[in-house]
């Protein structure tokens, strides 16, 4: 292919920018962005850095030269100082060589695990000038430069998610954002500061209000009050200040507030189950408590199910439970998904109608700057939102511009309707830690969580930002390089649009990887679920819409996980998110096992055929001449998560072809995958590992039927196992061209190939040596079967009884009465099958040892050896509620002879058994 011919780099003499990628402009603006994956930038970045130190240089020396010097030349030569300064330059280079050795390399188009990558020049850069000056934006008197940063990039955030920034516009609130140290203290500040609303309409005296109808006051009538009490009645901030602290929930406290007027029921909030850890913290340290942090399902894709959620809204409606706050994820850290930002608000309006209203938050810590992706002139329900965006690149290692699908663009779009959003500079900001934000739609909103409360807010005055929010000190490094990033980069469509708009290709590129998926029974795929309060099915309904550079390389490696593994492949590589041909077959009430499984397969061979192994100009050209449906790129956009994270997971085929449907093996698998390709421990050589993956956990409890569904699609049992998922999330923009990603699925692959052997031989029953714990009998032994986990052919908890030949009998029992605390063992004396062997014929040769490795007796003949508990130790076999108040025992034996075995239900557990025991 044309895009083989690779232009060479005095670094090391292999490129993956083709001469003809040099023609794109965006790819050229998003190449100066970065130091580069081998510090191709290293030049212009170190003259930045030399240009920043010359001017805190300047700075210094000419704050009052008069002064003169305070550090004498004489000082500097002397020997403590050489040899402290000796000391230092040491101890930096060693600390230097340390982090290059043992930081696990971000940089590199080999890292796609976690929400960490290289970050832009522009914001290390700010964040280098600033921290030389270590400004406090606590108040403006230790910030008066970096403080205004802070509030211009909180109007950067504003802007894009398309709040309202004019005071003039009178219809819509004016927005207001700042910096945080991250978005966990960002949704802390969130639920610091929602308060309840009510749309039912009656227009009442404040003061006749029933606690219901004050509880579901309206965002901008709570926000309105203050205003109203200085105007209508001229009461002083001031004079308000001092009353509420007598009633301010900062001064009596949830608890107080809520025996003061009865509230029986605790308020709650709502969001999906998937949710951020943050939240049920958050809730735990501002007094809601994580119990009141109400878990609603995600819908098979990860997704805010919103007929879960109607129901229960309804219920609290039912019994007049109030509800701060219904938060919508926009881009969940695990699975990339963006909940119905737009279903979430419709429902609000339904049920504000009734008297239950709450705020909406949006979590767009992941997902907010992909509304950089959004272009100003968007209009949600436009046809042509769902046409892939026109390609002007040249050459075939042009990166093409990727977007976002219809519904999410309308989700995001939407934002600009949520009464606040979260927002992580430092996930797609591409911004050092820590870096979070928090805008609000109405300004008014930050008085709410401030000790200094100006309940009258007065434009022109001059305030210290530091005092709305949870934070006190903070570093101003964090918003000068936010603001400056931002700045720099921009934050729209031909900014950080253009460069998540490539990532997303990319990875949607790895999600098409030639997939197997297992035959599924007819329910399963006939299913089509309808959103009960809209009466459309919005779970399957394709998405698509129009953007632009890491979401082209999300798509690219979405393409390679949905096609990874054939019908002969000894694995299955199954992704999160239904392709296209599997979501269509589901919703077909014809479709049966044999067309769905058909359908997967010639789309898994368009994927091979179209998208695989193809030069990216190479998939633009051969669109030229397809029918709008058939094209190649709406094939790409359709492929994967909403957002530029993939999750999938591996299960592997028997020698014999079968399909594994045991969870457990399956995520054995899947961890040994990842332990391969990712740092879990500090003896770890980060740059030995030559692709990087993460992993996560479907919990049964949390993800429920979506988690069910997504065994169902790997072949694996049904049951209450948590599923081990992989992960890879994809932020750097280089690795479209000169097949770098194909060379990085190519390692995947061979690990995986590798891994399943080890899986194959430790589930493949074979012949082995067994070993039993001896117990005596009357005329016969009973013998435990040593279990074990993790091996097939001794993954049985078995009880048996048997007979030995007499001589052996008498010497066993000789030596048992010599030493009756001895622990006995009776061992085939060559490799057996259990079941094929010798439950079937009774019979074999053994050998008797003690627990020391002393053997009593060789050539032992067991004859009648014949099964009372034979049950399968695999997880499927097994009870996940193991009981707590107790521990199940098998008994067995004879009337004079009574032993007892522990009930092996979970694992990982103990083998305890005992003989002779007596019942009371």
């Amino acid at each position: 292919m044309n895009g083989d011919t690779q232009s060479k780099d005095d670094l090391n003499g292999l490129s993956y920018c083709t001469k003809k990628s040099e023609e794109d402009e965006s790819h050229q603006m998003i190449s100066s962005l970065f130091l580069g994956p081998h510090a191709e930038n290293y030049e212009y970045f170190k003259s930045n850095i030399i240009a920043i130190l010359e001017c805190t240089r300047d700075a210094r020396i000419n704050y009052f030269p008069e002064d003169g010097r305070f550090i004498s030349e004489q000082v500097q030569a002397s020997s403590a100082f050489t040899t402290s300064t000796d000391k230092i330059g040491n101890a930096v280079k060693k600390a230097a060589e340390l982090l290059s050795k043992h930081s696990v390399p971000w940089w590199s188009p080999r890292y796609a695990a976690h929400m960490s990558s290289d970050m832009s020049m522009p914001s290390l850069l700010g964040y280098f000038m600033t921290m030389l000056y270590n400004p406090n934006n606590v108040s403006i008197e230790a910030s008066p430069l970096t403080m205004v940063a802070e509030i211009e990039a909180g109007q950067q955030l504003c802007e894009m998610f398309g709040y309202n920034l004019n005071p003039e516009v009178k219809d819509v609130p004016v927005g207001w954002g700042h910096i945080t140290c991250g978005g966990s203290v960002a949704n802390l500040e969130s639920i610091c500061t929602f308060v309840v609303e009510t749309c039912s309409g009656a227009k009442k005296l404040f003061k006749d209000l029933s606690k219901w109808e004050l509880l579901n006051l309206k965002v901008p009538t709570v926000l309105e009050i203050p205003d109203r009490l200085s105007m209508e009645y001229g009461l002083s901030s001031a004079f308000l200040q001092n009353v509420m602290k007598k009633y301010g929930i900062q001064s009596v406290g949830l608890g107080g507030l809520e025996r003061q007027y009865e509230i029986d029921q605790p308020i709650q909030y709502m969001l999906a189950s998937t949710r951020h850890y943050s939240w049920p913290k958050g809730g735990a340290i501002a007094g809601i408590g994580s119990d009141n942090v109400v878990g609603i399902a995600p819908d098979i894709e990860a997704r805010l199910d919103l007929d879960d959620l109607d129901k229960h809204l309804k219920a609290n409606l039912e019994k007049q439970q109030a509800v701060y706050a219904v938060v919508a994820i926009i881009g969940s850290t695990e699975e990339g998904a963006v909940d119905s930002l737009r279903g979430v608000l419709r429902l609000r309006e339904i049920y504000q109608a009734q008297g239950l209203s709450f705020v909406v938050h949006a979590d767009a810590a992941w997902g907010g700057y992909f509304a950089s992706m959004i272009p100003k002139d968007f209009k949600p329900g436009d046809p042509k939102n769902a046409e892939p965006p026109a390609q002007t690149g040249k050459g075939d290692g042009f990166v093409p511009d990727a977007s976002l699908r219809v519904d999410t663009q309308e989700d995001i779009y939407a934002l600009r309707f949520a009464d606040s959003i979260t927002v992580d500079p430092h996930k797609a900001g591409y911004i050092p830690y820590p870096a979070g934000g928090l805008c609000y739609r109405d300004e008014r909103m930050r008085f709410l969580i401030t000790w200094t409360s100006p309940y009258i807010f007065r434009a022109g005055t001059t305030e210290s930002i530091g005092i709305y929010g949870v934070e006190g000190s903070k570093p101003g490094a964090s918003a000068m390089s936010t603001w400056l990033a931002n700045r720099c980069i921009g934050m729209d469509t031909k900014g950080y649009g253009a460069l998540l708009g490539e990532v997303c290709f990319t990875i949607s590129r790895v999600r098409s990887l030639p997939l197997s998926a297992p035959l599924l029974d007819d329910a399963f795929y006939f299913g089509v679920i309808v959103c009960r309060s809209t009466g459309v099915d919005t779970r399957f309904k394709p998405r698509g819409d129009k953007s632009v550079l890491i979401q082209f390389m999300n798509v690219q490696l979405s393409a390679h996980w949905a096609a990874m593994s054939t019908n002969s492949s000894s694995f299955v590589c199954v992704p999160f998110n239904l392709p296209p041909a599997e979501r269509k077959a589901m919703q077909d009430p014809n479709s049966t096992p044999e067309s769905y499984a058909k359908a997967v397969e010639e789309e898994k061979e368009k994927i091979r055929q179209r998208i695989l192994n193809k030069s990216n100009q190479e998939i633009i050209d051969e669109d030229a001449n397809r029918a709008p449906e058939d094209k190649a790129m709406v094939l790409l956009r359709a492929l994967g998560s909403d957002l530029n994270i993939n999750a999938f997971a591996l299960n592997f085929r028997y020698s014999d072809g079968t399909l594994n449907d045991d969870v457990e093996e399956a995520n054995y698998l899947n961890r040994r995958v990842v332990e391969v390709l990712s740092v879990d421990s500090p003896e770890d050589d980060p740059t030995k590992i030559p692709f990087y993956l993460t992993s996560t956990e479907f919990e049964h409890e949390l993800y429920g039927n979506c988690a069910q569904h997504f065994k169902k699609r790997l072949g694996l049992a049904q049951d209450e196992l948590g599923l081990f998922v992989l992960r890879n999330v994809l932020m750097t923009p280089f690795p479209t061209e000169g097949n770098f990603i194909d060379k990085m699925v190519k390692i995947f692959q061979e690990v995986i190939e590798k891994e399943v052997e080890v899986c194959r031989k430790r589930n493949e029953t074979k012949k082995n040596h067994h070993s039993f714990i001896m117990q005596d009998g009357e005329d016969k032994v009973y013998m435990v079967n040593r279990s074990m986990f993790y091996l097939a052919s001794r993954r049985r908890q078995l009880i048996a009884s048997a007979k030995l030949d007499d001589k052996s009998l008498k010497t066993y029992r000789d030596a048992k009465n010599e030493n009756s605390e001895e622990t006995f063992f009776l061992s085939t004396q060559h490799t057996e099958d259990i079941t094929a062997t010798m439950l079937s014929d009774g019979s074999f040769e053994a050998v008797i040892t003690t627990k020391s490795g002393k053997t009593i007796t060789t050539g032992v003949t067991v004859t009648s050896f014949t099964a009372i508990k034979d049950r399968p130790l695999n997880s499927k076999y097994r009870d996940h509620r193991y009981p707590t108040t107790h521990m199940p025992f098998y008994l067995y034996g004879t009337p004079s002879a009574l032993h007892i075995d522990h009930m092996l239900l979970l694992a990982p557990n103990i083998q305890l058994s005992a003989s002779q025991v007596s019942l009371s």
